[in-house]
């Protein structure tokens, strides 16, 4: 398979349910989206590939952007109001519409994982789970580009995008 190769095939290894079924009243991500709860539930076929991990505090989440329209290179982040690269934002509108979302693990329970922090739509397709691990994920200085911009009021105002819990799954 070359670089050049214009397909390449993901095979979902799940489903996630959240109380999330309308995309502009979903919060933008997991930090406003705390009070939020979903199940992730793996086909039976890879539930043995949930051994060992309970250990873990929080994993990503990743997921197929099952409702996103087309893509931009160009877009406005939801949080401001000027044109930015997409490669610069998390704007779903992507050429791969790939989701991925840090989020606490509850338990797990068969060949469902609990979490918190559910900022997808209900019915996304699971493509992958990993671990996070602050020994290799945390970072303790960085630079965030344009978000740097944007007061922390304004984003826990907005970024909720008028979510009010519901209650857990």
């Amino acid at each position: 398979m070359g670089i050049n190769d214009s397909s390449i095939v993901l095979r979902p290894i799940g489903i996630i349910r959240t109380e999330h079924t309308v995309k502009e009243k979903t919060p933008i991500q997991p930090a406003y989206a705390m009070d939020s709860y979903g199940e992730a539930i793996l086909f039976p076929e890879f539930s043995a590939g949930l051994k060992d991990l309970e250990g873990f505090s929080h994993i990503y989440l990743l997921f197929h952007l099952h409702q996103a329209k087309g893509m931009k290179l160009e877009v406005k982040p939801f949080l401001q109001n000027v044109l930015r690269g997409l490669f610069a934002t998390r704007a779903p509108c992507r050429p791969n519409p790939i989701g991925l979302s840090i989020v606490e693990l509850i338990k797990i329970e068969g060949n469902s994982l609990y979490f918190r922090g559910a900022d997808m739509l209900d019915g996304s397709p699971l493509l992958d789970i990993k671990p996070y691990s602050a020994k290799f994920d945390s970072i303790a200085s960085t630079r965030n580009g344009w978000q740097d911009d944007v007061s922390a009021e304004y984003a826990e105002k907005y970024g909720r995008r008028g979510y009010r819990p519901k209650g857990g799954i």
